[in-house]
């Protein structure tokens, strides 16, 4: 069989490894693999390249992807449908591994309702794909996060300064929350919970009348702050940009500098703020997303030898399971109560 490859959305620590496991694991069932360059976008503009042992041979620690990426949304493209079944079958492709996150494998669960072999890989750093306990590429981005936030310990203690430290998340918290629990923040704003900036304040100042010279304060990219007109309403995304991806999403960024610029403001502390931004995508992937990524890659190469199509590998406990991709793209996983007051104990 003919089995071609895609990575799809942003890029992540760990593509590489479930690119190598997929290839190792499918050489073994004797089928050809094909990587599909760019993403979809690959599939619409017939960018493919030869995937064997050579191929990625030494790619298991390295970051990014060596097929590429993109943000293609081939349902936003004329006829982009019947083209990718077209040039799948001109290529002799008799079936796909889609390894990305929402919106990669939103169009993978499409393709497979239009009859198209595929089996999907959960990967995003934001930790917000349903149906899986991790994605791969989560790990990293916490840990990078964490060695930010205790670098920046040290220099608000030195100044006796506000450090708001802007982490990536559009529409969940996971990296904030656990990177702001390991890291010792004292106050962590997701978007599950949109704030008022008021009660912020009010929490910093306590905590510097108790004594303390300084604070720390971990913000998704996609918190929403509420004013005091808005407490039933959910409030407002910080945009850097209204223009639109293919999948209609807003560029998220500089809700750190509002928030610092506010606390500084309300409160008189000098404030910084830092925003890691992709930081947190780059480099080697840790230990844990090595392993996940084998574990995925894998099993994505089980369900195609044996014809498990539109389903995706997910982490279920200690086990690697098949869901079906449908229920892993309708609907995201967001932070759950529990965790939000595990993390409200420490805030002050």
């Amino acid at each position: 069989m003919k089995i071609g490859v895609l990575t799809g959305g942003g890029d992540c620590p760990g593509l590489n490894a479930v690119i190598r496991a997929v290839v190792r694991k499918s050489l073994q069932y004797g089928h050809e693999l094909i990587g599909i360059k760019e993403g979809w976008r690959g599939l619409l503009d017939n960018n493919y390249c030869k995937l064997d042992r050579e191929a990625i041979s030494g790619i298991l620690h390295r970051g990014g992807t060596i097929i590429g990426t993109s943000r293609t949304n081939i349902y936003k493209v004329a006829n982009g449908e019947e083209t990718v079944k077209k040039n799948m079958e001109a290529n002799g492709i008799e079936a796909l591994i889609a390894i990305g996150g929402e919106d990669t494998l939103g169009i993978a669960s499409k393709l497979f309702k239009a009859g198209v072999k595929v089996v999907g890989v959960p990967k995003t750093i934001d930790n917000d794909l349903n149906a899986t306990d991790y994605t791969f590429g989560f790990d990293t981005a916490v840990n990078i996060a964490t060695e930010a936030i205790d670098r920046l310990h040290t220099t608000a203690e030195a100044h006796n300064r506000v450090m708001v430290v802007e982490v990536m998340g559009r529409h969940a918290g996971w990296i904030a929350i656990h990177s702001g629990i390991a890291g010792g923040a004292d106050i962590i704003l997701v978007p599950e919970k949109p704030f008022n900036i008021e009660a912020v304040c009010d929490v910093i100042k306590k905590r510097h009348e108790s004594g303390k010279s300084f604070s720390i304060v971990v913000v998704s990219e996609g918190a929403k702050i509420q004013t005091e007109e808005q407490t039933d309403k959910d409030g407002s995304f910080i945009l850097s940009s209204l223009k639109k991806d293919a999948f209609g999403h807003v560029k998220l960024g500089g809700i750190g500098n509002v928030v610092a610029e506010e606390i500084e403001k309300r409160t008189g502390f000098e404030t910084r703020a830092t925003i890691l931004g992709y930081i947190q995508r780059g480099g080697s992937p840790t230990a844990f997303d090595r392993v996940l990524a084998t574990r995925y890659g894998v099993f994505a190469a089980d369900l195609v030898n044996n014809g498990y199509w539109g389903k995706m590998a997910a982490l279920r406990g200690k086990d690697i399971v098949a869901v079906d991709l449908a229920d892993a793209t309708g609907t995201l996983k967001t932070v759950d109560d529990d965790l939000l007051s595990v993390a409200e104990t420490f805030f002050g």
